[in-house]
């Protein structure tokens, strides 16, 4: 229809006609409230946005001497992420003195590596920074959420 008329049909219902696709031959129009038509659109492009959103990347730092539990739930956090498709970088810091024993750092991260490298892929192997030894973990493609191995627990009863 031509748009004269589309414009007064639309006048007549107190209605707006909204360009749809501007690009068609003949463009395409519609008669719509203009600000509904704008609510809407506005809330698919967020669900887009939402629904799009990439792997973020997580860090997770380490001491050279960090306790048993602490490095246990330090791991555990490391595999929850890769299991969220999130890339993750594996810190370990030193300071002052434990520069001067870096292998404790770098026995710590390999031991890190050997346990949780069959659910990740080592990006960039452990590398020293100034005072900081790093390593960047990526996801496995096409693998799950991976569980974290829960600790062993046994339960005993005081009679």
């Amino acid at each position: 229809m031509q748009p004269f008329e589309a414009v007064r049909m639309a006048r007549e219902k107190g209605l707006d006609l909204v360009e749809i696709s501007p690009t068609a031959d003949p463009p395409v129009c519609k008669i719509t409230d203009y600000g509904k038509y704008l609510y809407q659109a506005n809330k698919k492009a967020h669900e887009q946005r939402k629904s799009s959103r990439g792997s973020q990347l997580k860090e997770v730092k380490f001491r050279p001497n960090t306790a048993e539990h602490d490095y246990q739930v330090r791991k555990n956090q490391i595999l929850r992420f890769l299991g969220e498709g999130h890339k993750v970088r594996a810190m370990i810091f030193h300071r002052g003195r434990e520069m001067a024993h870096q292998e404790v750092g770098r026995a710590k991260m390999t031991r890190l590596l050997g346990e949780i490298g069959e659910s990740c892929l080592i990006e960039t192997p452990a590398r020293m920074e100034g005072n900081v030894l790093v390593a960047l973990l990526a996801p496995k493609k096409g693998a799950g959420a991976v569980k974290p191995a829960a600790p062993q627990t046994t339960a005993t009863h005081a009679s």
